[in-house]
């Protein structure tokens, strides 16, 4: 078989995050081709289009069949927009694909280190938990301005599944609630009217980027921040007075105006004006209040991260040391950090976004807690500059995992435990191998699913001397 043939086959399993597993018949016998965005158990034809080393990837042509568990979505959107990719899936069948995936990633490099005193997998992995809400459960969204085809009218919403240019406007999104949607659905045919052009991400002209949107579920809140260039200059009040008179469950906190010129495609802050309310809204989680800016970086499921961070107290249990010291490392908004105050001596939060840093600060404050030190950096440059040693550690890393070089560092300290919290595996799993090689234990490991119908899932590994 060779590049451009077609084939067709059945999807054995999906790698994370969306690598269907699928098995052809080739003049070679039976052969896996990896097929993006193939779930298990649908035959599916593709064009094989990459072999090299013996293995083949494909593109994904056509579902022939589906899953025999397999329903119709309840999303319009749904094949077209790239934000889901199980929605077809009962729930219970989601979340045993991402367990099997997790486990596919970690177990190798579990047992490549394991000797005879160390358990068996099978007590270490401990499942799956689910989100406490499967649909309406996302508190951040941001929308990106453009149209769905050539010069058709304005979009506002996702992109295309496999499109850097085309935006699908998702006013019909399943994991946000009907605040999201009145919201979007408002804003596109205001701009419509209005005429304004959207950013060209290939010319770099156009006045209209993101529409950024975040509720808070416990107050409420609402923060809208509507992003542009500065190349032109309308009044906005109107758009204002629009979103003010939509009927909302929650409450218009803030209505914000971002400028960004930068030619990438990110929500980036170059100026911003308050057009109505304040900048911030407010977040509770497990009894502590947090203070969320458009830039903050908080988890996207409120409810869900309250499993995530009651996980994490969990695995850590007991901290046997008289007033021990905690760095929470990549501590965001310092949400780990200020759960674990009450029962530390000390807890040092390291973050490398200056605004999250304040936040955090503020939210400590807010909290009454006088034992929290929040620092602005990189992890691998901060750690040499705080004077205190950790007793633990708690790691919470981007989705790229940690440095090799902030990685040695941490493995230095020699704590007895460090909780590892990642939003990818495969980052998880390579630096799993660096703790494993360097003394540590592998003691117990589960995932939290923050992220219902998407490909993506939170993994809690606990590691100790």
């Amino acid at each position: 078989m060779k590049k451009g043939d077609k084939a067709e086959g059945i999807v054995l399993r999906t790698d994370f995050p969306n690598k269907g597993i699928v098995v052809v018949e080739t003049e070679n016998g039976m052969e896996e081709v990896m097929v993006k965005n193939a779930l298990p158990g649908q035959k599916i034809s593709c064009i094989i289009n990459k072999k090299k080393h013996g293995k083949m990837e494909g593109r994904l042509a056509e579902v022939l069949e589906a899953s025999a568990v397999e329903t119709d979505s309840d999303c319009p959107h749904f094949g077209t927009c790239g934000g889901c990719l199980y929605r077809t899936y009962p729930y219970k069948e989601q979340v045993k694909i991402k367990g099997n995936q997790v486990e596919r990633l970690l177990q190798p490099v579990y047992e490549k280190f394991t000797g005879e005193e160390r358990k068996p997998w099978k007590e270490i992995f401990e499942g799956v938990k689910e989100s406490p809400v499967e649909e309406g459960y996302r508190n951040k969204m941001e929308f990106t301005f453009g149209d769905e085809y050539k010069d058709g009218p304005l979009s506002v919403g996702m992109h295309k599944r496999g499109s850097f240019y085309d935006i699908v406007s998702v006013e019909d999104c399943r994991i946000v609630d009907e605040d999201y949607r009145k919201i979007l659905r408002f804003t596109r045919e205001y701009f419509t009217k209005e005429n304004l052009p959207f950013f060209h991400r290939l010319s770099h002209e156009g006045y209209l980027r993101h529409l950024l949107v975040r509720k808070a579920v416990k107050t409420g809140e609402i923060l809208v921040a509507l992003v542009t260039t500065t190349g032109l200059n309308p009044d906005l009040k109107p758009f204002t007075e629009g979103l003010l008179s939509l009927e909302l469950t929650g409450k218009l906190a803030g209505i914000i105006h971002i400028f960004n010129d930068s030619v990438a495609d990110v929500v980036k802050n170059e100026g911003m004006e308050i057009l109505y309310g304040k900048e911030d809204i407010t977040e509770e989680l497990l009894g502590l209040s947090f203070r969320i800016t458009p830039f903050s970086f908080f988890q996207t499921n409120s409810l869900g991260a309250e499993v995530l961070y009651e996980t994490v107290r969990e695995f850590l249990g007991e901290m046997d040391k008289k007033d021990p010291v905690v760095y929470d490392l990549y501590s965001g908004t310092g949400t780990i950090a200020q759960l674990l105050a009450p029962v530390s001596g000390k807890v040092v939060g390291v973050e490398i976004v200056e605004e999250a840093v304040e936040a955090a600060k503020e939210n400590a404050a807010k909290n009454g807690l006088t034992n929290c030190e929040f620092l602005a950096g990189d992890v691998l440059k901060v750690l040499d500059d705080i004077e205190v040693l950790p007793d633990y550690i708690i790691l919470d890393p981007p989705r790229d995992g940690i440095h090799p070089k902030a990685l040695q560092q941490i493995i230095s300290y020699g704590v007895d435990k460090m909780v590892y919290v990642s939003c990818k595996p495969t980052s998880l799993a390579r630096d799993l191998e660096a703790f494993l090689q360097n003394g540590y234990n592998l003691q117990r490991a589960c995932c939290v699913d923050m992220f219902p119908a998407t490909a993506n899932v939170e993994t809690v590994a606990l590691l100790s001397k």
